[in-house]
């Protein structure tokens, strides 16, 4: 190659350089959108296949939906009618009783003692009317008493006597002193009747009421005794074993937690739908179950400071429910009302956008939708598609416009 000057030789070599870089860009221009448009080509030709179902028309009824508590639907204190030690109780927190069980007890022996003592005084009153001590029929008849059979015995002599007395007097063998004396101890005879006679009845009222004591005293020593007043939960346990209780003093509470209350305010403007015996769906937050209960107790009021009707349902309890837990409740007021509804893994929610994705014409595509009630597995859907479209179950990563194949 002849020489060439410095300048034109290094203007040779600049022009060789930018044409060489401009070669290479174009060929990266050239290549990189050719590779990306068939890479994104491959990826849509290919369809993807996706679990499908159709919008429904599910009837779920007209509802109210509201905020509300569970309660107990009976409480009460299990307490000791009597005094004494408290010598065994058989229940604590939490513990589940039935009606009748036998949950505390006290120290017997004191009203033992006192059962012996009125079962003595008992056949003593019996005795003294002439009965077995140890008999159970109290009936007596006055005139079969010893003591009665006595008075009349000296009655009826007395009389006698007065009789002979009347006649001789009247015929003037005896003089009337002599009368006077007779008819005094015939009046004297009958007093002593009339006195045996109310000395029997007392006898007979001291042994009804030594009757009574006996029974008092039995029922004393059967009150020692705690028995569960219902079927339910110990909610407390108030007293130890060795504790000396008053009569009256509580030993536990006890809760029914079966069925639970479930007590609501529904808004004034809802109340004219709420009737007594419609049903009412129960959730409690964490819980995915839902639980059906039935109003049973309407307030006839509307509240005039919070303008609500206060409503009460029984809810039946598995045991996974507890008194004082916050719910959502659900009162279907009309059981026949239908509602547009897809199942619940149809819906994606991104940035707080929910959307359903639909199959038109064998593509996927992305409808944001209106969502209202939520059952165990559908979920109502307001607006953004209509019954008959089919939806994309568990779309996970699906894209809109990508090709899609039922199966």
């Amino acid at each position: 190659m002849a020489s060439l000057p410095p300048l034109q030789f290094a203007r040779a070599v600049s022009w060789c350089l930018s044409a060489f870089l401009l070669a290479g860009v174009a060929a990266c221009k050239s290549d990189y959108p050719a590779s990306g448009k068939t890479g994104s080509s491959d990826s849509k030709s290919v369809p993807r296949q996706v679990k499908t179902v159709k919008v429904a028309e599910t009837p779920i009824g007209e509802t109210v939906t509201v905020n509300g508590t569970l309660a107990a639907y009976d409480q009460t204190t299990a307490g000791i009618k009597v005094p004494g030690r408290l010598q065994t109780i058989t229940v604590d927190l939490g513990s589940v009783v039935r009606k009748g069980q036998n949950i505390a007890q006290l120290e017997q022996q004191d009203y033992k003692l006192r059962v012996q003592q009125a079962e003595a005084a008992l056949a003593q009153a019996r005795a003294r009317l002439g009965l077995n001590p140890d008999g159970a029929d109290d009936r007596v008849s006055s005139e079969e008493t010893g003591t009665v059979r006595q008075a009349k015995a000296v009655l009826d002599d007395a009389r006698l006597k007065r009789d002979r007395a009347s006649k001789l007097v009247q015929q003037g063998v005896i003089s009337h002193a002599e009368w006077d004396t007779v008819d005094s101890e015939y009046k004297v005879a009958l007093s002593r009747y009339q006195d045996a006679m109310e000395e029997i009845r007392n006898r007979q009222g001291l042994l009804a009421q030594r009757r009574s004591e006996l029974a008092l005293a039995k029922q004393q020593l059967a009150d020692t005794i705690v028995y569960a007043p219902l079927d339910g939960v110990v909610l407390t346990k108030k007293a130890s074993v060795g504790e000396y209780l008053a009569a009256g003093a509580p030993v536990v509470d006890i809760v029914r937690i079966n069925p639970l209350r479930l007590r609501v305010e529904v808004p004034e403007r809802e109340s004219h739908n709420i009737r007594n015996g419609q049903s009412v769906r129960v959730s409690v937050e964490g819980d995915p179950n839902s639980y059906l209960g039935y109003i049973k107790r309407l307030s006839p009021t509307i509240g005039e400071q919070n303008r609500v009707l206060a409503v009460e349902a029984d809810v039946a309890n598995n045991g996974r429910l507890r008194p004082g837990a916050f719910v959502k409740a659900e009162i279907i007021t009309n059981q026949s009302a239908t509602a547009v509804t897809v199942p619940v893994n149809a819906i994606v929610t991104f940035a707080g956008i929910e959307k359903v994705i639909v199959v038109e014409n064998g593509k996927a595509l992305e409808k944001p939708v209106t969502t209202g009630r939520r059952g165990s597995d559908w979920i109502e859907i307001k607006s953004g598609v209509n019954v008959g479209d089919t939806v994309v179950v568990d779309p996970g990563n699906l894209q809109s416009g990508q090709s899609v194949m039922e199966f």
